[in-house]
């Protein structure tokens, strides 16, 4: 049997120059749909629009209220555009995402962007590591079908530090609508902000920002 290719070192992708409040980024992503080992569609290898609202909303955080040096994570990270967004703020970054071709191609764009100062780690929010606490957890389109919705939930209370925030953007999918509810009954404070993201000039995509507190 031949080797599936690797779309992280083919020559076969597309770069995008995304516009996100007024900083310009630097993404590669597979060109075509890729498959995975189970012949599954790989979501991540799509800039979708709630990747752009996340990180719109992380270059507008006043990350200075926190202790420095603000660890955050990026779950489901994709193409890695809200962790881009959070080392352009200085934040201290780790990829995180259960598919390794994904992780390759975050880190691969955030090394375009010219950061070479992160991590990557193989995670599934499902199962998140025992002992890990962070400040900052971010993460765009995590709640695309409804059975995420309690994976999530269970990540930010395992993970999010006391003091910390939650920042998930989601496109406004009906799958997303019981997140509020369900992380409330968990024993979050949930604020939910609308929020508008894309490319200047072109079309512009509506979302909601959920902002998540202990």
């Amino acid at each position: 049997m031949n080797p599936r290719p690797d779309p992280s070192k083919s020559s076969d992708r597309i770069r995008e120059t995304v516009i996100v409040s007024g900083r310009t980024f630097l993404l590669d992503r597979p060109a075509g749909s890729p498959r995975t080992e189970d012949d599954s569609i790989p979501y991540w290898s799509e800039l979708w629009p709630a990747a752009r609202m996340l990180a719109k909303a992380v270059l507008r955080e006043p990350w200075e209220r926190f202790p420095q040096p603000v660890e955050c994570l990026e779950i489901g990270c994709g193409l890695g555009l809200g962790g881009i967004a959070a080392l352009a703020c200085g934040l201290d970054v780790t990829f995180c995402d259960r598919d390794e071709t994904a992780l390759r191609f975050a880190s691969g764009n955030a090394r375009l962007n010219g950061f070479d100062r992160f991590r990557i780690e193989k995670l599934d929010f499902g199962s998140p590591p025992a002992g890990l606490s962070v400040p900052v957890i971010i993460g765009s389109d995590v709640l695309y079908k409804p059975p995420l919705i309690d994976p999530v939930v269970a990540f930010l209370g395992a993970v999010l530090s006391p003091a910390g925030i939650g920042l998930i953007a989601d496109p406004d999918r009906a799958s997303a609508r019981p997140f509020r509810e369900a992380a409330e009954r968990a024993g979050f404070r949930v604020e939910s902000q609308f929020i508008r993201a894309g490319e200047p000039g072109g079309e512009r995509h509506k979302g909601t920002l959920y902002r998540i507190a202990k």
